[in-house]
């Protein structure tokens, strides 16, 4: 979820001359400063909600808006809608769910900058369509066995499409790498705007015209100190993902997030790790997902493992929560693993152990995945408000290490957004967005002006202009 910590990004090289700048800062003396100004807040309900302003030293020079995005595979995305079986095409939503965080799998926790309001950014992802279909009718039509005939007869009755030619190994669906130049390559464009500051809150909007899919939400976080951690959890307007599958009947599927932990605060090895339930369902086609993390193994050391659900439910009385609450023989799918590194899933109610191997299908491997590049506005195109440019002079000191220049201009951009909400408040104007509809939503689910539908029309045809919208 966006906001209050980030994973570094691979790209934010430090320029050649960084050394030349006037401030150096060891990862010591940063550490020490982040403690120092935690433990002023331990205590506190809602960190995310007081939003104070860290220094610029301690920060990762990259937007927030910019930063934050679910799309580190794109083409694991694009998949969504593929499969003809409904159970199948959960599981391409799962093969989503699990790539959407490689930044905190793969980088390194820090602080991006906090968005300010009415602060925009956009742009396009260009992915090879080329995830691997995702078929289970054969292996629900054939029992699982411990003999060795009816392993014979389980390896023969995987397709395909689900695995690797060499009957010794292990079957997956997994993602690969994002190509850096597809040679089809299948477009997604991304918007997003910080529609509310208090609370922080921005929507965004995820559009795959070509594969007939969308996506939308509301971004929003609660943070905690414990006094060893920090606890993110969803905000009241962030109720996850929404994303449509218009081929389908315009089927939705909501996806919830999980409460996340920023560890390691004390020792200076900082990492994420989850420790707790989300949901992923679809009331029209009766299917819902239960995944279960768990945060710390033996003698608390973090395992990462995670163990879910795919079963039938009743959208009209969904009151099942724990993967324990379900009958065994609703139960279609289970999966386990560790998110960090790689996932299994295997067809039918049965324990996942009890399955051989090449019965339990890998759905993601995180290992030779990484972050995939975005298709940004060139410089020229972007308006004042956008991300890039409206922190370009911060971006530009932190890289040069210059972090009293980097502290200066970031209050001055901080001032300048309470300077203008202390005009609207004297004139008794009230913020509207520019791209969506409603700053914030109980339902969770953004809808966008006819300026966001053209913004993302025109970046669908490559077009970044801005003349008639802003």
């Amino acid at each position: 979820m966006s906001g209050w910590f980030s994973s570094a990004p691979s790209s934010a090289a430090t320029p050649a001359d960084a050394n030349a700048g006037e401030d150096h800062v060891s990862d010591g003396s940063k550490l020490k400063t982040f403690i120092g100004i935690l433990k002023k807040f331990i205590g506190v309900s809602d960190l995310a909600a007081v939003r104070f302003s860290l220094p610029s030293q301690l920060l990762e020079p990259t937007p927030n808006l910019e930063y934050w995005n679910y799309l580190d595979s794109p083409s694991a995305f694009a998949a969504i809608g593929t499969a003809d079986e409904p159970v199948d095409r959960m599981l391409e939503v799962l093969r989503f769910w699990f790539t959407k965080d490689l930044k905190y799998a793969k980088g390194k926790p820090c602080k991006p900058y906090n968005s300010c309001l009415g602060e925009f950014f956009r742009c396009n992802w260009e992915t090879e369509d080329d995830a691997p279909r995702i078929d289970t009718s054969a292996l629900r039509k054939s029992p699982s066995g411990s003999s060795s005939s009816s392993m014979k007869s389980a390896k023969s009755a995987i397709p395909a499409g689900l695995g690797s030619s060499d009957p010794r190994a292990a079957s997956t669906v997994s993602v690969t790498q994002s190509a850096a130049n597809p040679t089809k390559p299948v477009r997604i464009s991304y918007l997003t705007e910080q529609t509310s500051h208090h609370p922080p809150v921005s929507a965004f909007y995820i559009d795959c015209p070509e594969k007939g899919l969308h996506a939308k939400g509301f971004d929003q976080i609660t943070a905690k100190f414990t006094g060893t951690s920090i606890k993110v959890m969803p905000g009241e307007h962030n109720l996850g993902i929404f994303i449509t599958v218009d081929r389908r009947d315009h089927e939705t599927y909501q996806l919830t997030h999980p409460a996340a932990h920023l560890g390691g605060i004390l020792t200076g090895a900082l990492s994420v790790s989850v420790g707790d339930m989300c949901y992923i369902t679809c009331p029209e086609t009766k299917l819902k997902a239960i995944l279960r993390y768990y945060n710390d193994g033996w003698l608390g050391r973090t395992t990462n493992k995670m163990e879910g659900i795919i079963f039938r439910y009743n959208p009209e009385n969904d009151n099942k929560t724990q993967i324990k609450d379900v009958p065994v023989e609703d139960i279609l799918i289970r999966l386990g693993g560790a998110w960090k590194e790689k996932i299994v899933f295997t067809v039918g109610n049965k324990p996942l152990e009890s399955h051989p191997p090449e019965r339990q299908i890998t759905i993601i491997d995180v290992a030779p995945l990484s972050v995939a590049p975005k298709v940004l506005p060139p410089v020229e195109k972007q308006l004042p408000n956008e991300s890039l440019q409206l922190w370009s002079e911060v971006t530009k000191a932190i890289h040069a290490k210059q972090f009293g220049k980097a502290t200066t201009v970031k209050q001055e951009l901080e001032e300048a957004q309470r300077e203008k909400a202390r005009e609207r408040e004297k004139k008794g104007e009230t913020w509207t967005p520019v791209f969506f509809e409603q700053a914030t939503d109980k339902a969770g689910k953004p809808s966008l002006t006819e300026k966001g539908r053209e913004v993302l029309r025109r970046a669908q045809a490559g077009n970044w202009d801005m003349d008639g919208i802003l």
